[in-house]
C-alpha cells in the first residue's frame, strides 16, 4: 500500500514539475495571443481532437465563465461543415501536443482562406501546426507520466494550464468583476450568493 502511495505522490509532484518547465517557456507569444483575443470583434474557438480535444472544451469553458465568448469546435467536424461556424472576425486556438495531426492541418487552408487569426498551443515552433499559425505558443511539458510514456498526461496538463493563464490574465485585462462572474453562474450556490450581495448593495445606494 505505502508503494502506491508513494507512486502516486511522484506521478503528481511529475506532473507539477513538467508545469514549471512550461512557465519557464512563456514569451512574447503569450502576449501576441492575448492581444489577438483582446482585440478581436469576434469570438474565441478553440480546436482539439482527442484528449486535447476534452482539454480543449475546458479551456473554452474557462474562457466563457471569465467573460470571453469561447466556443469549442471538434477538429474532424470542423472538416466536415463547422467550418461554417468561424468567420474572420474569430480568434482560433489550436491544440495539437505533436502539432502534426492531420485532422487539424488540414484545418489551416481553410482558415487562411476564411481570415480568422490562428493561435497554436503545441509543443515545440518547429512543428507543422506552430509553423502554420500566426501565433506559435510553446508547451514542452517533456514526458508523459505513465509507465510507457505515451498517455496525453503532462503534455494535457500543460496545455490546459496554458488556456488557464491566458483566459484569467485576459479577464483581469478586461475588469472582469465578481458581479459579471455571478451573471454567468447564476445556477450555482457561488453565483446567487455573489448575486444576492450585489443585489443588496444596489438597494442601499
Amino acid at each position: 500500500m505505502n508503494n502506491i502511495i508513494e507512486e502516486c505522490k511522484g506521478k503528481i509532484k511529475a506532473e507539477a514539475d513538467a508545469l514549471y518547465t512550461v512557465a519557464e517557456q512563456v514569451d512574447s507569444s503569450y502576449v501576441e495571443a492575448i492581444d489577438a483575443i483582446m482585440n478581436s470583434k469576434g469570438r474565441l474557438i478553440i480546436t482539439g481532437l482527442g484528449k486535447t480535444g476534452h482539454i480543449g472544451k475546458k479551456i473554452a469553458a474557462s474562457f466563457a465563465s471569465l467573460g470571453i465568448p469561447a466556443y469549442f469546435v471538434h477538429s474532424c467536424e470542423s472538416l466536415h461543415g463547422d467550418m461554417g461556424m468561424i468567420t474572420k472576425k474569430d480568434v482560433v486556438i489550436m491544440l495539437s501536443n505533436s502539432g502534426k495531426s492531420q485532422e487539424i492541418l488540414n484545418m489551416l487552408p481553410p482558415l487562411k482562406i476564411i481570415g480568422a487569426t490562428t493561435i497554436s498551443i503545441t509543443k515545440g515552433k518547429d512543428t507543422p501546426l506552430a509553423q502554420g499559425t500566426d501565433i506559435a505558443i510553446c508547451a514542452n511539458a517533456g514526458s508523459e507520466i505513465d509507465h510507457m510514456g505515451l498517455a496525453p498526461t503532462t503534455s494535457s496538463t500543460a496545455a490546459l494550464a496554458v488556456g488557464d493563464a491566458l483566459a484569467t490574465v485576459i479577464s483581469a485585462l478586461k475588469g472582469f468583476r465578481k458581479e459579471d462572474f455571478a451573471l454567468s453562474h447564476p445556477g450555482g450556490a457561488l453565483g446567487q450568493k455573489l448575486l444576492k450581495e450585489y443585489q443588496e448593495r444596489v438597494n442601499k445606494a
